[in-house]
C-alpha cells in the first residue's frame, strides 16, 4: 500500500508541476480581461434591451465569476432583462476553461465547450424574453457595480498577484482532487467509478447539473476533471457547467431581495442546462 501511495503520488506531483505553468499563463491572461473589460460590462449589457442575451452569452463565456456577479448586481438594478441574466448565467463556466487551458491537448474541447453554451444561452435568454420582460429603467447601479469585487476581490491585488494568488489555490484543489481520483481507480477501477457516476445514463446530466450549482469553483473544477478522466458525459458536462454560474447565484440572493423571483431563476437555469446537457448526450456529442 504504500509504494502504491508513493508511485500515484508520484504521478500526481508530476501531472502537476507539468500543468502549473499553463494555469498561471491561464490566469494572467483572464486576470488582464477581467480587469480590463469590468467597467465597460454595464454598457455592454444596457444597449441591447431585450437583445441582451447575446452580448451577455458573449461575455459570460470569460472565465471565472466575475461577469456573472456583476450580472446579478446589474439585474437587481433592473439595468438588464432576466432573459439576459440566464444567458450569462448558462454560459458562465467559472474556472473550468481556465483548467482546460492547463491542458495543451484540450483546446479543441474548450472550442466546442464554449460554442454549445453560447448557442444554448442565446437561444434561451432570447426565448425567455420574448415571454417574461422586466422593465429596464436609467436607474443607477454603480453602488451594485462596486459590489463585485466584494465577492470577487477582483481588486484586492495587483494582476500577476491576483493571477499568482488564484493559480495556487486552484493548482492545490486540482492536486488534491487528482491524488484521490487516481487512489480510486488504482484500488477499485476505472469501470466501477464510471458505474458510480451513472455514466452513459440519461441521470447523470441531471447529477451533473444539481451539483454545479454549488456556488463555488470546485464544483467546476470537479466537473470539469472527471470529464477530463473520461468519468463524465460531455452532454453532463455541459449541464453542470451550464447550471453552475460560480457565485453569481450567491450574489443574486444578496441584492435581489426577491426570494421568490430568485428561486423561480435558479429553476430556469437548472431545467435548461439538465435538458439541454440530456439533448447533447443523446445525440452522441
Amino acid at each position: 500500500m504504500v509504494e502504491l501511495l508513493w508511485d500515484i503520488w508520484k504521478d500526481t506531483v508530476v501531472d502537476g508541476v507539468k500543468m502549473l505553468p499553463f494555469l498561471f499563463a491561464a490566469y494572467l491572461l483572464m486576470e488582464y480581461v477581467e480587469h480590463k473589460s469590468a467597467g465597460r460590462l454595464e454598457k455592454a449589457l444596457r444597449g441591447f434591451g431585450r437583445f441582451g442575451a447575446v452580448p451577455g452569452a458573449l461575455l459570460g463565456c470569460v472565465p471565472q465569476c466575475g461577469f456573472s456577479a456583476a450580472a446579478a448586481n446589474l439585474y437587481a438594478g433592473r439595468v438588464i432583462t432576466v432573459g439576459t441574466l440566464i444567458a450569462v448565467f448558462l454560459s458562465t463556466s467559472d474556472e473550468a476553461i481556465v483548467v482546460l487551458l492547463a491542458h495543451p491537448g484540450s483546446i479543441g474541447i474548450i472550442g466546442k465547450l464554449l460554442l454549445v453554451k453560447i448557442i444554448i444561452a442565446i437561444a434561451a435568454g432570447g426565448i425567455i424574453d420574448c415571454f417574461f420582460i422586466k422593465p429596464v429603467s436609467d436607474k443607477d447601479t454603480q453602488q451594485h457595480l462596486k459590489e463585485l469585487c466584494t465577492h470577487c476581490h477582483c481588486g484586492d491585488h495587483h494582476l500577476f498577484g491576483s493571477a499568482l494568488r488564484h493559480t495556487l489555490q486552484i493548482f492545490l484543489f486540482i492536486f488534491l482532487f487528482s491524488f484521490v481520483l487516481n487512489f480510486l481507480i488504482a484500488c477499485i477501477g476505472e469501470e466501477q467509478i464510471s458505474r458510480l457516476l451513472l455514466q452513459n445514463s440519461l441521470l447523470q446530466p441531471v447529477i451533473a447539473g444539481i451539483f454545479g450549482m454549488v456556488p463555488n469553483c470546485a464544483s467546476s473544477v470537479i466537473l470539469t476533471e472527471l470529464y477530463l478522466a473520461g468519468s463524465l458525459s460531455f452532454g453532463a458536462t455541459v449541464a453542470g457547467l451550464s447550471a453552475g454560474a460560480g457565485v453569481g447565484l450567491a450574489v443574486l440572493f444578496k441584492v435581489n431581495h426577491n426570494v421568490k423571483e430568485n428561486l423561480g431563476i435558479v429553476s430556469i437555469l437548472w431545467l435548461v442546462a439538465v435538458v439541454c446537457g440530456i439533448v447533447l448526450q443523446v445525440v452522441g456529442l
